[in-house]
């Protein structure tokens, strides 16, 4: 008999087994109670009865701490709800304990001396022996008194001291009794859950959650409280997820809410970047979905990049340190934490009247918070007031007057060109900075006018001739790898705005020329509020991506309320417009079809896997295929894309896209995926082998997606299924092909989908694919219609 047959052997390695479990989650009793004979340490943890939240000790990525810390159990990686010790942190887990004392819980570390209690002081003798600590299912470490079966009130529980989390069922409070507030604040980075720069509050007065830097700076509000939500958070408009309440009695008001889907792991997280995110993950996933992020803008976050950090959305990192400046813990930034900021690499130079400093000039800036106003009556007094008073650190000069800050600057921002709330900042510097040849102002204006009446004079030589050189090279600013465009020289470009090319709910597309010669298409948004968030999505999103089978964006125009795109532009329109309507030019043969759904899927592939982001472009549609010269497609209007970062592969959000074209996850109100792209796509493909939209029925094919489906199941006629204006002499092979791999994509379960790296290789025929099941959702509503 083998050794793997022996029941001696196989008893000893179940004893070892169920040994290590009960080992790592306490000796006796149940594994969600610490009692007065046990305690908690090493790898030793409690997991609530319901396998919801586990606690134990917890080191927080390469630091050398541990805490007392509470975790989701299903989540992975982990993902920490509360910190006991978040001030006082242990090196040893192994010699520290947690346990019952004196009828209270308490973290005692290497040397045993007490670093953590629940401070209870009862005013009655209760015997330690009695008391017990558990962890329940809703996230609640709960303190009882086991010696009075009467009593139901904890003698402590921790949702009365939230770290910087809330859990659903809990009150966010104010107690009148105390006058105080439960507050959440965010850890101080990522490695170190020590109480934060930001903290998320509860205003009773006029109910409403503030956001706070250094418990002082308001830089957000939700709005005051109207009975179903925060005026000033639209997100909760038509909330599918949560049902919020408002309660106030005598001894408190607070907050509460819960999921309406039980499904739903859910947490408000104060996180260390300063905004508030809502956080979701799915039961019987390990995949985290973000919901909300409150302020949307990281740069709306007081802050944010410290003292002397400049922020800018349209850049990653947000955060920079202006000329003349370092970042003042290297480490912090490479570890994306910016709240320490910048420091001079030169200090100010201000003694005995000497001028030793200068301003470097900062256009289209948001202004630090803060300044205090002078009288002046022009830039350079204002200048001049600043230079003399040595705490003064920067000026600005405008219509508004003269404005100095003193000390340290905060909330610098730097903003697009056309953006109306630019301001010029003038930022101090020590001159001798710039003893290597470094731009400045002031210190080569004697230079300049030296040699300004030489300038004068050949200017005037060669004004008239290049006049009109200089005019058109100013049409265009050159921002990041985009060009933004002045509105008269987009309208001028396009005639104003006289050959229409097509339109629909964003506005209209017109064709136009550029100075250069280079044919463009521009793209004129029409609703101002919807048109701005679409105009902010496509910028930031083509902006910073190519690819030969993306639409490639030229650059923009942002003045007040007009909002323009400018896009290369393509001979041969849109891909409905060959399939669907009637055209002078010939009908797409299968070749050309095949083409078409191998490029589109490379570029959806690239902007899935190989961008630095995730992005999911959410309405995938023959109108938004355009096609080249060549008739090669390029993936367009990525108005209503979706960023994901690389940390989460899922997203809660807004349902956006085309009916026809929405994958099931958009109507059942759960997490979106990339795969939300892919079953778009396959909606595509059934129009691209039929010629004809899906929603078309006929007597004998009724829906085509699930006709398709029953006919390459069943191994019928694909040939029956491809549009009538096609020759016969096709690929049979690749018909087959595109069949099957259309019917993988529109599959009810997104994990059931292949990706769109899978799928460029089945098209190139590296991979095969057999036939799939009918899309059961699919089918019950057609069977409902």
């Amino acid at each position: 008999m083998g050794i793997g047959n022996d029941p001696c052997f196989m008893f000893s390695a179940l004893f070892l087994c169920w040994f290590s479990f009960i080992t790592n989650h306490l000796s006796l009793g149940a594994v969600d109670t610490i009692s007065a004979t046990q305690s908690l340490s090493g790898d030793q943890t409690i997991v609530s009865a319901g396998g919801t939240f586990e606690m134990g000790f917890y080191k927080p990525g390469k630091s050398s701490n541990y805490y007392i810390s509470m975790w989701y159990y299903e989540v992975s990686p982990k993902t920490i709800v509360w910190v006991a010790n978040r001030d006082i942190p242990i090196s040893n887990k192994y010699s520290s304990v947690l346990k019952i004392l004196d009828g209270n819980l308490v973290l005692l570390n290497e040397s045993q001396i007490i670093i953590w209690s629940t401070n209870h002081k009862s005013t009655t003798t209760t015997s330690s022996n009695f008391v017990a600590a558990v962890l329940g299912d809703d996230g609640n470490l709960v303190l009882r008194d086991g010696s009075n079966s009467n009593s139901t009130k904890p003698i402590w529980q921790s949702f009365d001291h939230p770290t910087h989390s809330w859990l659903p069922g809990s009150k966010f409070a104010y107690d009148k009794r105390t006058k105080t507030h439960q507050v959440l604040t965010s850890w101080k980075n990522s490695e170190d859950p020590s109480p934060g720069l930001f903290s998320l509050n509860l205003d009773a007065t006029s109910i409403q959650f503030l956001l706070l830097w250094n418990g002082s700076e308001q830089y957000w509000t939700g709005g005051p409280w109207n009975g179903q939500f925060f005026s000033l958070v639209p997100e909760m408009r038509g909330d599918y997820m949560y049902n919020f309440s408002y309660h106030d009695n005598e001894n408190e008001s607070y907050f509460i809410y819960t999921p309406y889907n039980s499904s739903f792991i859910s947490g408000f997280i104060m996180d260390v970047s300063g905004q508030v995110k809502v956080v979701t993950w799915l039961r019987g996933t390990k995949e985290r979905n973000v919901l909300w992020t409150l302020p949307v803008q990281q740069c709306e976050v007081y802050a944010f990049c410290g003292a002397f950090g400049t922020c800018n959305e349209n850049t990653l990192p947000f955060c920079n340190c202006p000329n003349g400046f370092n970042p003042t813990s290297s480490n912090d930034w490479n570890s994306m934490s910016y709240s320490g900021g910048c420091m001079r690499r030169t200090e100010l130079v201000c003694r005995n009247n000497e001028k030793k400093d200068t301003f470097l000039e900062y256009p289209n800036m948001r202004l630090p918070k803060h300044p205090r106003s002078v009288a002046v009556g022009s830039a350079e007094e204002c200048e001049f007031t600043c230079l003399s008073n040595c705490s003064c650190t920067a000026y600005a000069y405008d219509s508004d007057g003269c404005s100095i800050w003193i000390g340290d600057l905060f909330n610098m921002q730097e903003l697009l060109e056309n953006d109306d709330r630019g301001r010029t900042l003038y930022l101090r510097v020590a001159v001798s900075m710039y003893s290597s040849g470094k731009n400045k102002k002031g210190i080569i204006g004697v230079v300049l006018g030296s040699v300004s009446v030489v300038l004068v004079f050949s200017g005037l030589i060669f004004a008239v001739g290049k006049r009109r050189q200089v005019d058109e090279e100013q049409t265009t600013t050159v921002y990041g790898s985009l060009v933004a465009f002045r509105y008269k020289d987009v309208r001028r470009a396009t005639k104003n705005f006289k050959e229409k090319m097509g339109g629909g709910g964003f506005g209209s597309v017109f064709k136009g020329k550029l100075p250069d010669s280079t044919t463009i298409a521009v793209k004129q948004l029409a609703s101002v509020n919807q048109g701005e968030k679409q105009f902010r999505a496509e910028v930031s999103t083509l902006g910073t991506i190519q690819h030969v089978n993306l639409v490639r964006l030229h650059g923009f125009c942002s003045e007040g309320k007009k909002k323009l795109l400018v896009y290369e532009y393509m001979q041969n329109g849109s891909l409905d417009s060959h399939l669907f309507h009637k055209m002078e030019s010939k009908v797409l043969d299968w070749k050309t079809r095949y083409q078409i759904a191998l490029g589109t899927a490379k570029g959806l592939a690239y902007l899935h896997e190989e961008c630095r982001d995730c992005i999911i472009h959410c309405d995938i549609k023959p109108e938004n295929i355009l096609l080249d010269v060549d008739f090669s497609p390029k993936v367009a209007d990525f108005g209503l894309a979706k960023l994901l970062g690389r940390e989460f592969s899922k997203v809660l959000t807004t349902m956006r896209g085309t009916t026809g074209y929405l994958a099931p996850e958009w109507i059942l109100g759960v997490a979106i995926t990339n795969k939300a792209d892919v079953y778009s796509y396959g909606m595509m493909l059934f129009e691209l082998i039929s010629g004809r939209r899906n929603t078309y029925q006929s007597e004998a094919t009724k829906y085509f997606p699930i006709w398709a489906s029953s006919v390459v199941i069943e191994g019928g006629d694909v040939f029956s299924l491809l549009d009538s204006k096609l020759e016969t002499h096709v690929d049979v092979e690749e018909v087959w092909r595109i069949c099957k791999l259309a019917c993988w994509c529109i599959q009810d379960d997104a994990n059931h989908r292949p990706s769109m790296g899978d799928v460029v290789q089945v098209l190139q025929g590296i991979l095969d694919v057999k036939p799939s099941p009918i899309p059961r959702l699919l089918q019950a509503l057609v069977d409902d219609d």
